[in-house]
């Protein structure tokens, strides 16, 4: 059962992620499925997992996306560059999950903190060209297309695309 509620939504939560959640985020960045979307190539161990969680300051935002109180997915935000205004999201959803809204709601809640909370100007994100469901995610919540780095990572076997989004807050819609 995840710790207490960080962000509510309508149809998910954000909770922190603590220690007792670790199996369930190794076995998601483990999936082949998920790994494959984002920049992750090496397996993850518990104590990989567990360094990452211990390297938490007040800078970084991680939480659990909960779903009635069952876990879904992952959602972040790296340290921001507080002089430009600026923060990276990332996220994760479980394939089983995949196609339920989950991901929209969780970045557009991420969204609302970020400008909301910690008065930021922009979130950004990276996405792979090969896929457009990650970019779809971003489009649903407003993100723009800002601009495509060819051939820039080496994802499954070959190299490919990838695509820059960014959402101004003056352009957030909750």
């Amino acid at each position: 059962m995840p710790g207490p509620v960080f962000l509510a939504g309508e149809t998910v939560d954000l909770h922190p992620i603590e220690e007792e959640d670790l199996p369930f985020v190794q076995r998601l960045i483990n999936d082949e499925r998920v790994r494959t979307t984002l920049a992750a190539y090496a397996p993850k161990n518990r104590l990989q997992e567990q360094a990452w969680l211990e390297s938490h300051d007040d800078d970084n935002v991680r939480l659990l996306v909960c779903v009635d109180g069952d876990l879904v997915g992952t959602i972040g935000l790296k340290p921001p560059n507080e002089v430009w205004g600026t923060v990276e999201i990332g996220y994760m959803i479980d394939p089983d999950r995949w196609g339920n809204g989950y991901a929209t709601e969780a970045v557009r809640l991420a969204c609302g903190y970020a400008f909301r909370e910690r008065r930021l100007n922009k979130v950004y994100a990276t996405v792979y060209a090969v896929n457009p469901a990650s970019a779809r995610v971003l489009e649903k919540v407003g993100f723009q297309q800002e601009g495509t780095l060819r051939q820039h990572a080496f994802v499954d076997g070959e190299y490919v695309d990838i695509h820059y989004y960014g959402l101004l807050a003056e352009e957030f819609e909750p």
